[in-house]
């Protein structure tokens, strides 16, 4: 019954796995570079991470050939460090930086790489303009950085006007 459910579910799931319009995966992504920590330094919000500074995200890879992500973060709400870990796999081919990932059972989201430089930054977006994150290696990023990844946001439509820049001094 649960196998003829979640088929039957399946197209609903499927739309969780796009990019939004416009926005294109990297074609030259490399996993090795970009495993490791990485800063959140702003993001669009979301429930998971509402109240939260500090946040990091890091990447290694399982034995199964996927990859683990663990977010951390502290909120200022309940005033503790929170901790989610999930697991990513390729969508397509390795060299395409599109993931699915998922921190609870058999549900999958979107992880669009859609620019990156492995040692310096990342910009990511889920299925749809609702999801957008920048992420660095340091808890701190030079102007021209920020200005790209803005720049690049309202090229896609995302509202940049809504972006979080995240409060990362106990990271530095």
């Amino acid at each position: 019954m649960k196998k003829l459910l979640l088929f039957l579910l399946s197209p609903l799931f499927a739309g969780c796995l796009g990019h939004p319009v416009g926005v294109q995966p990297v074609s030259d992504f490399q996993l090795q570079p970009y495993l490791g920590k990485w800063y959140e330094i702003a993001r669009l919000d979301h429930s998971f991470e509402r109240a939260m500074i500090n946040v990091t995200a890091e990447y290694s890879l399982r034995a199964d050939g996927g990859v683990e992500v663990k977010n951390r973060g502290y909120s200022t709400k309940n005033d503790k460090w929170k901790e989610a870990v999930g697991k990513a796999y390729f969508v397509g081919d390795e060299s395409t930086g599109h993931l699915k990932v998922s921190f609870f059972g058999p549900f999958y989201g979107s992880y669009v790489v859609f620019d990156y430089d492995p040692e310096e930054y990342a910009f990511v977006c889920g299925p749809d303009t609702s999801y957008l994150w920048l992420l660095s290696r340091s808890p701190r990023v030079p102007d021209r950085l920020k200005h790209s990844f803005l720049e690049q946001a309202e090229k896609y439509g995302f509202d940049s006007s809504q972006l979080i820049w995240v409060d990362q001094s106990g990271n530095e």
